[in-house]
């Protein structure tokens, strides 16, 4: 199935089901796991409606803060607030169904001897049964699965079990949605086309949202907020372009985005690199840093007037963008530069590079 295929076969916008969203707070959480500690003083509050991406590598505990908030983790220590009624607490832990949470697993999790319609009214046994198939046929209809209401799941692509999985997660309308690396086993053509979908289907519903992701551009198309964990802790959370502006640390800036390194030290406010001098305000004279550069907009190439002089090692094609390779004098490894095609650059071609400080970030040298 191609991406247009997949855009064409969704429901029409605006029709999924509205949900009471729900305040949802982690106050002090802690978990351990086989002696490992996988949630450390974790806290955490979001507004109704609201939708945070929780951004980190494997084994940072995204996965567990979505086992805590659904009840299907208890924690040691600390609390977990739903419209700050206690569900998680010292001799406290409602069960997963009393809590108004849709879960949908990273593996989707359908039930393969059941129809489409069977998956998606499971989880509306409260309801009568007339009102558990209307409901179930509408969140069908969203993601554009009516008509295969009576085929089983292994006769749907990647996407559209995906989209099953998405209409059995928001049929209930739970007033909190998690989602477990939703986009992750689906072709890398699929997958920005199902994720804006998706984003409008969670909108519509209104509810207040969880997406655990380890892909920075997901996490920034995706999320109102974005919480990088690190150890089972939050070390940044802000707005994505908050975070991609001023990253806390040199680890969070490797995290969003490709980095050439440079080392250096300042000297009256300023870090001297062999591209240029870079401001480094609040570091001390004699301080070693690191000036990170990103491949996007801190560095022009020219072929003629003023700049570094530089050349270029290699160049590739990246529909409509060139990545280079750079060589310049004084710096260990070639600078990576992305910008829009140019034919008139080519390998070993002799340019000239200009600094744009206000892109590059300084770190202290770990």
């Amino acid at each position: 199935m191609t991406a247009a295929d997949e855009l064409a076969g969704w429901g029409r916008r605006g029709t999924a089901g509205v949900s009471f969203a729900s305040a949802l707070t982690f106050d002090s959480v802690d978990v351990t796991l086989g002696g490992r500690v996988v949630l450390d003083n974790f806290s955490l509050a979001l507004a109704p409606g609201e939708i945070v991406c929780l951004l980190g590598e494997s084994g940072s505990g995204k996965s567990t803060v979505l086992r805590v908030a659904a009840g299907i983790q208890r924690i040691d220590s600390g609390s977990v607030r739903i419209n700050n009624e206690l569900v998680s607490g010292r001799g406290v832990h409602l069960p997963p169904d009393k809590r108004g949470i849709g879960l949908m697993f990273q593996d989707f999790a359908l039930f393969p001897h059941l129809t489409l319609l069977e998956n998606v009214t499971f989880g509306l046994k409260r309801l009568g049964r007339a009102a558990a198939l209307a409901q179930a046929r509408a969140a069908l209809t969203r993601v554009g699965l009516d008509d295969r209401e009576h085929d089983y799941p292994h006769r749907l692509s990647g996407g559209q079990q995906q989209r099953l999985s998405l209409a059995r997660t928001i049929a209930p309308r739970p007033g909190i949605l998690m989602l477990d690396e939703p986009f992750s086993s689906l072709d890398a053509r699929l997958r920005e086309t199902v994720r804006g979908e998706t984003l409008a289907v969670l909108r519509e519903t209104h509810a207040t949202t969880i997406i655990v992701t380890h892909d920075p551009e997901e996490a920034m198309v995706l999320g109102d907020r974005i919480a990088l964990l690190r150890y089972g802790r939050i070390a940044q959370i802000d707005t994505a372009a908050a975070i991609y502006k001023s990253p806390i640390d040199l680890s969070a800036a490797r995290f969003f985005s490709p980095l050439s390194e440079i080392a250096a030290t300042v000297s009256d406010g300023v870090a001297a690199t062999p591209l240029g001098p870079v401001p480094a305000p609040g570091y001390g004279d004699g301080t070693e840093v690191i000036v990170a550069i990103r491949p996007v907009g801190a560095l022009e190439m020219s072929t003629e007037g003023r700049g570094v002089p530089a050349r270029i090692l290699s160049k590739r094609d990246a529909i409509g963008f060139d990545l280079c390779e750079i060589w310049v004098s004084g710096i260990e490894q070639p600078i990576s530069i992305r910008q829009r095609s140019d034919p008139k650059f080519v390998a070993s071609c002799d340019v000239f590079l200009t600094l744009n400080p206000e892109h590059v970030l300084v770190f202290a040298k770990d």
